[in-house]
């Protein structure tokens, strides 16, 4: 937290979608860096597309943050490499939320609590809000940046698969037969089974909410305290340290038995106490953790991109 000055000015978004972010001095529109990153937002005529675009952008925002405590690189999208947001209302046309070469599209419906819930039961889905959407779609984005590279190329085909594999034929056997019953054993979700590019898009999106999820979790005091444990490894609070330094400090295949499991289970007889349904439903299997342990490695080798 910092206070407003006239050399720190607020986002001049802040009316416009809530944003409290200072404003990046090389911004001539005195946005901050997150909404710098949106290419596209709804006319300020679509009175019902402002205001899903005021809740995309709050999602967008803890998106930002959390890459920004692992420290991966992110890069405004110049026109031809980077990252930029198309956030496009569908009450005048059909949108597609997905990604390609860095721009990632969200259909603003899905900031509407029953269209999402109703898409969510209808696709069969123990999960779906935007921010889980925004984290699946930004691992197409750091899986060719980090993860589709000549020396890691061949550790992503031993994991996920041949990438180069028919995308359209992969996603028209998905929806005409769905996955194997035995799905759980090897995939996050039955959506990953569908191709190699989704299984670890939907790897890296589940690497982000176990990073964000712990970090809160060690900041609260809802972790083992260090003499409970050799290290939790997911508090930085009295530090200045970024949760890449804490993250990194164990191995996934600790972090999950040994600490993420635990909170998860523990997070969901919660749930169950006040009446609601799973918080995490989710099983992680061997295959599963391997994965985020390959996802976890790409982001301690990933190197910080300067703006």
């Amino acid at each position: 937290m910092v206070a407003v000055t006239a050399d720190r000015p607020i986002c001049a978004n802040l009316n416009r979608c809530g944003c409290n972010w200072i404003a990046d001095p090389a911004s001539p529109f005195g946005l901050c860096f997150s909404c710098r990153l949106t290419r596209t937002r709804p006319a300020d005529a679509d009175a019902v597309g402002l205001a899903q675009y005021w809740v995309a952008e709050a999602a967008k925002r803890r998106l930002i943050f959390g890459l920004d405590e692992l420290e991966l690189p992110i890069m405004i999208s110049d026109g031809s490499v980077g990252l930029a947001f198309d956030l496009l209302s569908s009450s005048q046309s059909k949108i597609m939320t997905g990604h390609q070469d860095g721009i990632i599209t969200l259909d603003l419906a899905e900031s509407n609590d029953a269209h999402r819930e109703a898409l969510r039961e209808s696709m069969d889905e123990p999960y779906r809000t935007v921010l889980g959407h925004f984290r699946h779609e930004i691992g197409h984005y750091y899986c060719q940046l980090l993860a589709l590279t000549p020396h890691r190329r061949d550790e992503f085909r031993t994991l996920f698969g041949d990438e180069s594999a028919s995308y359209e034929e992969a996603l028209q056997r998905h929806y005409m037969t769905g996955a194997a019953r035995d799905w759980q054993d090897n995939f996050i979700s039955a959506y990953a089974t569908m191709h190699p590019l989704e299984d670890f898009a939907e790897v890296f999106g589940h690497f982000l909410h176990i990073a964000d999820t712990l970090q809160t979790a060690g900041e609260l005091g809802l972790l083992p305290r260090p003499e409970q444990h050799s290290s939790n490894a997911f508090s930085t609070s009295g530090s200045s340290r970024k949760l890449r330094a804490s993250l990194l400090e164990r191995p996934m295949a600790q972090v999950v038995p040994e600490t993420w499991l635990p909170l998860s289970k523990g997070l969901n007889q919660i749930n169950r106490s006040m009446g609601k349904p799973d918080l995490y439903p989710f099983v992680l299997g061997q295959p599963v953790i391997v994965k985020l342990a390959f996802v976890a490695d790409l982001v301690a080798s990933a190197e910080p991109l300067a703006e």
